[in-house]
């Protein structure tokens, strides 16, 4: 819920995918087989300046004559809405805004492309409609107390379907909004506080509303259809005990919805839920996490994507065979992209995204028909050069009480030698329900190109590895979890690159958390520490997060009163005076989710005691910062308080530098 890493193109292949086909990739367990690639091209030529410079790529949708692509782009600084024709060209900016923008969905009839907005980061989403053609731009819920979004078209045009939260609720609901009469009408309500509803999506008639509703505890959830014209809501995933459900898309005859589910082997895979009978026929039975996207337009096959150990593939299912095809894409993490459907109208094309470690996500277009694919917008800015980035290692770990193996990717700089000298990061991922994926991570490359190794480690609690693994921190958040990140910075020590008294602990949000209860709790271990955007109290972040994190961390840590001792040991604040890290700290002003109040807690306690801490708060920015002079200015002072403190072995670098 808090908060990211996927490989380069080296080329295409094409195999046919059955049942539990998808095999575990080659994986380094020994340290010592760690090694820095030699090459005499490489340069240290990466800077903080260029490489957030580099676009980013946010959702997309098409063009109801699937002639152009509209998408979310930071080309102008900021998150706005842009269009490129979908065969290629320059691109054109169509929204213009100091606020970011998110969740573009083309109208039926190509009047209005809807998208959502917030106030510096707050999360307080609008939903807007802008003209494609004039550039007009309307507020259609203008509620600054209440966040609406997700927006999702009928197929007529006519109505919006969104999720709505007033900000002070735990519970997001499910609204229509009438373009013409510009009327609300509510399609849930009274939820549990517990509960929340999300990813609407409309039936082909426009007479069905399909939707998920999960559990504040992330273990459980079902699929819901609601009936508009009788007022009706039914359930179509009945079971027992805690199982995942997730509706993805319907086919087009709405005989059948396309869903991800962990029932049937623990791990997330596809399958086909026939609505009239609920029951599912498994499309995937992999180890793995696999996730439905959508039929094709004719409904004679679907797509899904396989996400193993961080990489991710497409596939494509034809439902007459029951057979699957990878489909022949550039190797890293590609999913299909395009809100509303990732098919263009006529189903000959299928939008998607692509990167890499040392290619930023960008947007590409696949035909069917050929299998070629082109690149439809370009991220990686002049003077950056993929050949001096880093590839990493994919690696595998016991965990310290045996209980699981744990995955993470490594980074180590080009011509490093073996001489125990170089500082290294522990690069900890927030969530705790996310991955470190495969992907391009600008720090990361950055911090590899002056000489830092990096470890990124998917510690218990990440998604990805099935649902025990997931669900391995519940009522031990701070715990066994922490305990995979320390083994981490004990198996990178032992490749032979790392000092053992350089390593330095580094994460955002519940990443921030760990990085905190790392440098509280096994204060020996560590150079320096970079908290960033973190919570270090349950009791206070409890008191002040949003509601919907509240739910899910009263569902995940237990009540704070039954549970205290808990509370009061994973809680890193009450540990500061075990610190002996300097700590370099960052926080958004109006971040909801792990409030900037969380930071100063930290900051305060180390500075009353005479500590090491510097503190940068970003007031215009939220859970993450999104404005590129922030990224900018942010990493560039954690960049240089790293070279301070813990300077790479041929840096020159000193703390009065």
């Amino acid at each position: 819920m808090r908060t990211v890493f996927s490989l380069v193109m080296v080329g295409l292949m094409t195999a046919l995918a059955h049942a539990a086909s998808l095999p575990a990739p080659d994986a380094v367990t020994d340290p010592k087989q760690i090694t820095s690639k030699p090459d005499a091209r490489v340069e240290k030529s990466l800077t903080i300046e260029k490489l957030y410079m580099t676009r980013q790529i946010g959702g997309a949708t098409w063009s109801p004559d699937g002639k152009t692509v509209a998408f979310i782009s930071n080309l102008s600084g900021r998150n706005n809405l842009w269009l490129v024709p979908s065969d290629g060209g320059w691109p054109n900016q169509l929204t213009i805004s100091d606020q970011r923008q998110t969740q573009p969905v083309w109208s039926p009839d190509g009047t209005w492309i809807a998208y959502a907005s917030d106030y510096d980061g707050d999360e307080q989403w609008d939903i807007f409609l802008v003209s494609p053609k004039t550039g007009q731009v309307v507020n259609i819920t203008n509620t600054r107390e209440i966040a609406e979004e997700d927006p999702v078209w009928s197929p007529d045009g006519r109505y919006l379907a969104y999720t709505v939260k007033p900000k002070t609720s735990s519970v997001f609901e499910i609204d229509v909004y009438d373009v013409v009469l510009r009327e609300v009408k509510h399609i849930t309500s009274a939820t549990a506080r517990d509960l929340f509803n999300s990813d609407p999506f409309w039936s082909k008639d426009g007479n069905f509303i399909f939707h998920s509703q999960s559990q504040a505890k992330g273990t459980d959830s079902n699929i819901f259809v609601a009936d508009l014209a009788a007022g009706t809501s039914t359930l179509l995933t009945p079971h027992k005990g805690e199982e995942i459900y997730q509706a993805d898309d319907v086919s087009p005859d709405g005989k059948h919805l396309l869903i991800r589910s962990n029932a049937s082997n623990g791990y997330e895979n596809a399958g086909l839920l026939e609505i009239a009978t609920k029951k599912i026929q498994w499309i995937t039975e992999e180890k793995w996490e696999v996730s439905g996207s959508s039929f094709t337009p004719d409904g004679k096959s679907l797509i899904y994507s396989a996400n193993v150990d961080g990489n991710v593939d497409v596939y494509r299912y034809d439902i007459g065979s029951a057979k699957s095809q990878v489909l022949p894409l550039p190797k890293g993490l590609n999913r299909p992209s395009g809100n509303g459907a990732p098919f263009a109208r006529d189903g000959s094309r299928m939008l998607y995204s692509h990167t890499g470690p040392t290619a930023p996500g960008d947007l590409w277009v696949y035909a069917l028909a050929d299998g070629k694919s082109q690149q439809l917008t370009h991220s990686l800015v002049g003077g950056l050069r993929a050949e001096d980035m880093v590839e990493p290692h994919l690696v595998h770990y016991p965990s310290k009480d045996g209980k699981w193996t744990i995955s993470a990717f490594v980074y180590v700089p080009y011509n490093l030698p073996r001489n125990g000298e170089h500082p290294a990061i522990v690069f900890v991922h927030g969530g705790p329900t996310a991955q470190t994926m495969n992907t391009f991570n600008r720090f990361v490359q950055y911090v590899a190109n002056q000489g830092y190794v990096v470890i990124a480690p998917n510690y218990r609690g990440s998604t990805g590895y099935g649902k025990e693994f997931q669900q391995a921190n519940l009522f031990d958040m701070g715990g066994g979890d922490l305990q995979d990140v320390l083994a981490a910075a004990d198996w990178i020590k032992q490749t032979g690159y790392v000092d053992p008294k350089k390593v330095i602990l580094m994460g955002g949000s519940y990443g921030g958390y760990l990085t905190m209860m790392g440098v509280t709790k096994a204060p020996d271990m560590w150079a320096a520490g970079v908290p960033i955007v973190p919570f270090v109290n349950w009791f206070t972040e409890i008191q002040n997060e949003d509601p919907v994190l509240q739910q899910s961390d009263l569902a995940t840590m237990g009540d704070p009163v039954k549970n205290k001792s808990l509370y009061e040991d994973r809680s890193p604040i009450n540990f500061v005076d075990q610190i002996k890290a300097p700590l370099y700290l960052l926080a958004g002003g109006n971040d909801p989710r792990c409030p900037k109040t969380e930071a100063q807690q930290v900051v305060d306690a180390i500075k009353k005691r005479g500590g090491v801490v510097e503190y940068k708060v970003y007031g215009n920015e939220g859970h993450g910062f999104a404005r590129v002079e922030n990224q900018i200015d942010a990493y560039k002072r954690v960049a240089d308080f790293l070279k301070a403190h813990v300077p790479p072995a041929d840096c020159g670098c000193t703390l009065n530098e």
